[in-house]
């Protein structure tokens, strides 16, 4: 078996250590005998977007986010159209901005998203920082997913969440949602990077993949011990009821 691995824009949008995300992916699928093929996608290196089984988008600086905005106004229907097929695709911070309707800047200014989804992200001035502990509603288990998150602006949607907050802000730091979910797309604030202190998240990610290539239902167990000791040592130190 083998997944092609998209990292789109790993030359933009690679801030918080979020490369890591693509080296857990790919080190969890090898440990199982999956060979994983990490194919960067950028302005400068265009391929076929119809081959990839798993997405993975960073969030990155104004700069580089809105280089690569532009340049992705071009990819608008054929990202929609995977999403629409059960693609698999991991979108954080600018990243899961760039899949709704619009950003409204400090300014008050309307900059138009890729609309692939009906929701809405304003600038509110200040910052949203500092380690997050959200409880997935995706039945995964351990229920928790623990991260960090730097963001400016305020999502607003009426997407299923990926989370509700227990420590930290999430989407907006008003209604304790925390990303969204839509088929097997998640957007997500949750920096770090997300996917190794959180193995749960990633192998629900790969099933996900290999369930829609394959047909695979299940995956091989792995020795979590090292992943989940992080974990835990984040839920020791922010968790509301240590």
């Amino acid at each position: 078996m083998e997944l092609k691995i998209y990292h789109m824009y790993p030359d933009l949008l690679n801030l918080y250590g979020d490369l890591g995300n693509i080296t857990c992916l790919c080190q969890r699928c090898e440990w199982r005998g999956i060979k994983a093929h990490i194919i960067p996608f950028s302005k400068d290196r265009e391929v076929p977007l119809e081959e990839g089984d798993i997405f993975f988008m960073g969030g990155g600086s104004d700069w580089g986010q809105n280089i690569v905005f532009s340049h992705l106004l071009g990819y608008q229907r054929i990202m929609e159209e995977l999403i629409e097929d059960e693609a698999v695709f991991l979108s954080i911070c600018g990243g899961y901005q760039f899949l709704g309707a619009t950003y409204i800047d400090a300014a008050g200014n309307k900059v138009r998203g890729l609309e692939i989804f009906d929701y809405e992200t304003v600038s509110e001035g200040g910052r949203l920082i500092g380690n997050i502990i959200t409880k997935n509603v995706l039945g995964l288990e351990p229920e928790t997913l623990v991260g960090f998150e730097n963001h400016g602006g305020r999502t607003y949607h009426d997407q299923k969440p990926l989370g509700r907050v227990m420590v930290g802000y999430g989407n907006n730091g008003k209604d304790q949602k925390e990303g969204m979910v839509y088929k097997n797309c998640i957007g997500t604030y949750l920096h770090g990077p997300l996917l190794p202190k959180n193995p749960h998240m990633a192998d629900h990610l790969i099933l996900k993949a290999l369930n829609r290539k394959y047909g695979l239902s299940k995956l091989q167990l792995l020795d979590d011990r090292l992943e989940y000791a992080a974990h835990h040592r984040v839920l020791e130190l922010y968790s509301p009821t240590k």
